[in-house]
């Protein structure tokens, strides 16, 4: 016997607690943030999704912001679904970045539901060192 119900298991033709999954307010969006030499580099994986459905910005000077909707496939009344997993609804996900990026340059591109977002660094100027000559004091 299994100490898990048998409706979290999935048995059923129609599973209720995936029917509320599956309408989440706001997406989880996985997204890498890699900072390599040259840019900040942010890889976010939505699949099934055209470039016309996500929004790329930068709000408040340093914030970037990626945004969009997956919409609910069309239903037709005869169809009966035995199972509905896929998330559909709107998500956001949103970044403060340093000091260092170049926030007019910002370029994007997205290839099989792969968005790369591409923010160039401007050169961090190393703080000069002054030495201190230290006086002798005789008494």
């Amino acid at each position: 016997m299994s100490l898990i119900p048998k409706l979290l298991l999935g048995d059923e033709p129609f599973d209720p607690f995936l029917s509320v999954v599956n309408k989440c307010p706001v997406l989880n969006t996985p997204t890498d943030w890699k900072e390599t030499p040259d840019a900040h580099v942010f890889t976010a994986d939505l699949p099934g999704l055209k470039k016309e459905e996500v929004k790329v910005e930068v709000e408040e000077g340093r914030v970037l912001q990626i945004s969009g909707e997956r919409t609910v496939e069309k239903d037709d009344k005869n169809d009966t679904w035995h199972r509905v997993e896929r998330c559909h609804g709107k998500f956001l996900r949103r970044f403060r970045l340093p000091e260092n990026a170049k926030m007019d340059e910002v370029k994007a591109s997205m290839e099989n539901g792969v968005l790369v977002v591409t923010i160039p660094k401007h050169e961090v100027k190393k703080p000069e060192k002054k030495v201190i000559e230290i006086e002798e004091i005789k008494g």
